[in-house]
């Protein structure tokens, strides 16, 4: 039995296009370990219509929120966990997965694509480093210190040996960390389902949760986005699922963008249409996914680095030059220079 874990609208799309590559749907079991906030929980509850709909089990797991969730959670799947042959992992830096995954011996283990964490996932395994986000400053309190054992037992499964293989699905460059098998991720099930998109005349303006992690400041972000507005006619503005219904009303009101709030992840929004003839991004998952996802129509994908200046002073230090390897390293995307949405902006 292949089971796997999902906490995000994403991860689930990607179990989908791997069990597509894969083959078929079936005999696939996808447990869904829902977030608090209300537009995840939305996506992800629209994705779960999607995969039953090609055949795949889904069971939805509360595991947060609510007092003695976590512990209840781990009782009603200690059975599944211990049963499946093959574990598949959307988030390798989820504590509750890595604890769930610390209870198992599966012989063979699958991380599907979470975007742009991937890349540093792949690269601390190869490695040998403990596992971090890369927006985190690395500060080990005493809620890290107490889970650090399970990461670590967690961590050894995801290193290949004599008894399990490993495998990770994506569509990222990412460094291949020694015996783990790389596939790739080509979006052939979102292309096969949806689309192909009518393509309008404007230009859509992609969002990012770079000021609710901390990354970047609020003004830089709503004067960059404003200038790329400006700057190439984009009318609408897609809201990633973290992003503050202050930060949004904000933005509609300087820049006059529509603000759309996806119901699906922006690869199948993107695909089934319509969209503009430019989609313009800040350093994200989708400057490597949509041109995947849209191949074929058209659709040209740019995207801003982001500027020195807009980072936080409590930002990681790893900031970015992480942000900037996953603007380097992405194919068949167009891109700007911050310092002329910033001089833009001043002007």
């Amino acid at each position: 039995m292949n089971l796997a874990f999902v906490e995000s609208p994403v991860q689930l799309l990607n179990v989908l296009e791997w069990t597509h590559a894969r083959g078929g749907h079936g005999g696939t079991t996808v447990v869904v370990l829902p977030p608090v906030d209300p537009m995840s929980r939305g996506q992800l509850r629209r994705m779960a219509e999607l995969a039953r709909d090609e055949g795949v089990t889904v069971r939805w797991q509360e595991a947060r929120g609510e007092t003695g969730a976590p512990l209840k959670a781990l009782r009603a799947l200690a059975g599944l966990v211990r049963a499946a042959d093959r574990i598949v992992i959307g988030d390798p830096f989820s504590r509750y997965v890595q604890l769930l995954l610390s209870m198992a011996r599966p012989r063979r283990v699958t991380v599907v694509d979470d975007g742009t964490a991937t890349m540093e996932f792949t690269a601390q395994l190869a490695r040998g480093e403990r596992l971090v986000r890369w927006h985190r400053r690395g500060s080990r309190g005493p809620r890290e210190m107490a889970l650090a054992p399970v990461t670590a037992v967690a961590r050894r499964s995801f290193v290949p040996s004599g008894h399990r293989t490993v495998e990770v699905f994506t569509a990222m460059p990412v460094e291949t960390p020694e015996g783990v098998e790389v596939t790739s991720n080509t979006f052939a099930w979102t292309r096969d389902r949806f689309g192909p998109p009518t393509v309008t005349k404007g230009a859509d303006l992609v969002g990012t949760s770079l000021v609710e992690t901390g990354v970047i400041d609020t003004v830089p972000y709503q004067e960059a986005v404003a200038a790329l507005a400006r700057a190439h006619g984009a009318t609408r503005y897609f809201a990633h699922r973290r992003e503050s219904a202050d930060k949004l009303h904000a933005l509609e009101s300087a820049t006059g963008l529509e603000i759309v709030r996806p119901d699906l992840p922006l690869e199948l929004i993107a695909r089934r249409g319509p969209v503009g003839h430019t989609v313009l991004s800040f350093p994200s998952t989708v400057v490597h996914t949509l041109p995947l996802a849209l191949a074929g129509t058209g659709v040209k994908v740019a995207v801003c680095d982001i500027a020195p200046q807009w980072l936080r002073d409590t930002a990681s230090p790893r900031a970015q030059g992480f942000l900037s390897g996953v603007t380097e390293t992405a194919r068949d995307v167009q891109r700007l220079s911050p310092w002329r949405m910033t001089a833009a902006a001043e002007g």
